[in-house]
């Protein structure tokens, strides 16, 4: 998938049952720190989302920004001796920190449930898939042992495993990657969850397992009205997946709005670094990849300001030196409340489309510069109070062939 691709693509038709109700998983300012020899390590900071049951959540960023351990927490599996945490997470309006092991247990695998990201070390070696799946069954309904085989081995035909009943008594060994990853799907969901977490579920799978098992975490959804949350580095897959996309850098979230909107209009520059960051199967062999400068901060001594400082190449463009002194707040964008951006920018929508969107999809550069246009809450639409002598468009500042704006 290339940017244009998936720059372009609408979200998918997610359930719409209770898309007014109140949100099934609330998280409000998680805060994870993991004391260690060397110092503290502050893998989350100040987190907040929300996700309604029917609808998907993408969760983007570099490894290390923090997306495993917070799903991780939702599913209380940090071990409280060695872990600092505060704020709130809410599961169905129950809160989850603070909840013993043994109240956690009639939560995790029941309403919530997640898909690791390596299949083969989650997967018990000395047990047969089927075995496994049954286990997890019972352990939240009353049936006999005969039972929970049968519905392990109906939760295997139903994500696909050929020969379900002559395959449910194979060792994970003998699955490959795909039919590992499919049988973990079937193990996550033996008790129909309300909420499923997916940690990098098409991982190592070659393209057409990864696209498999996208639209068989699509269709349960759409059975089983869940809400899920997909943490991946493939903007491509969250293009197709999420309704929403919450964008991660040092353990903090830095973007979050609707997938569309937030693909076709991003506003903090660590997004642009990551669409930059993807290559382009259509491009010119000479052509190179735009990735991201620097490496990610260490989380035992973060920088100061805002975290992404030192590798943005637009800070110069914040007077002062608010980048390097102040944290930005995580506040509306200029395309609406939905939209949050985490950012000492003024204006990234015209930094955006006069000196990003050219170099990773200039074929997208008078699409996006119309749907601009068309926004008349933008400061540069013909239509606003604002500046209306003074429209400065992207057409008027198209970049010269040196790469100057004119």
């Amino acid at each position: 998938m290339t940017e244009s691709d998936f720059l372009t693509s609408a979200p998918p038709a997610s359930a719409q049952q209770g898309a007014d109700a109140a949100p099934y998983l609330v998280v409000e300012d998680l805060t994870v720190r993991f004391p260690t020899a060397d110092g503290v390590v502050q893998a989350v900071t100040g987190l907040n989302y929300t996700l309604k049951q029917g609808k998907t959540l993408g969760i983007v960023g570099e490894s290390g920004s923090g997306k495993s351990v917070s799903s991780m927490a939702i599913m209380g599996l940090h071990d409280p001796k060695r872990t600092d945490m505060s704020g709130s997470i809410r599961v169905g309006g129950r809160e989850v920190i603070g909840l013993s092991n043994n109240q956690m247990q009639t939560l995790r695998g029941g309403e919530v449930a997640m898909i690791f990201q390596d299949p083969l070390t989650s997967l018990h070696p000395f047990y047969s898939i089927g075995d496994q799946i049954a286990e997890a069954y019972r352990a939240h309904n009353k049936v006999s042992k005969a039972q929970a085989k049968a519905k392990a081995v109906d939760m295997l035909d139903r994500v696909g495993i050929p020969q379900a009943r002559n395959r449910v008594d194979d060792y994970p060994h003998q699955f490959s990657g795909g039919m590992r990853q499919r049988a973990m799907i079937a193990m996550s969901l033996s008790n129909d969850p309300k909420l499923l977490i997916a940690d990098e579920p098409t991982t190592a799978l070659d393209v057409t397992v990864q696209a498999q098992i996208l639209d068989l975490l699509q269709e349960l959804q759409r059975d089983f009205d869940s809400a899920i949350i997909i943490i991946t580095h493939d903007l491509g897959v969250v293009a197709e997946m999420a309704d929403e996309v919450l964008v991660m850098y040092a353990g903090r979230g830095v973007e979050h709005g609707p997938t569309r909107e937030l693909l076709t209009h991003p506003e903090m520059p660590y997004t642009w670094g990551l669409l930059s960051s993807v290559p382009d199967v259509t491009a010119s062999t000479e052509s190179r990849l735009l990735p991201i400068p620097g490496n990610p901060p260490s989380l035992l001594n973060p920088p100061t300001g805002c975290p992404y400082h030192p590798r943005c190449a637009h800070r110069d463009k914040v007077p002062g030196d608010l980048c390097r002194t102040e944290l930005p707040e995580l506040i509306p964008g200029r395309r609406g409340p939905a939209h949050l951006k985490r950012c000492h920018l003024a204006n990234p929508d015209m930094i955006y489309e006069t000196e990003v969107l050219p170099e990773i999809a200039p074929d997208l550069v008078e699409l996006v510069t119309e749907e601009s246009l068309e926004d008349t809450s933008d400061p540069r639409h013909p239509g606003s109070p604002e500046n209306a002598d003074q429209i400065d468009t992207p057409q008027r500042r198209a970049p010269d062939p040196d790469g100057e704006v004119k």
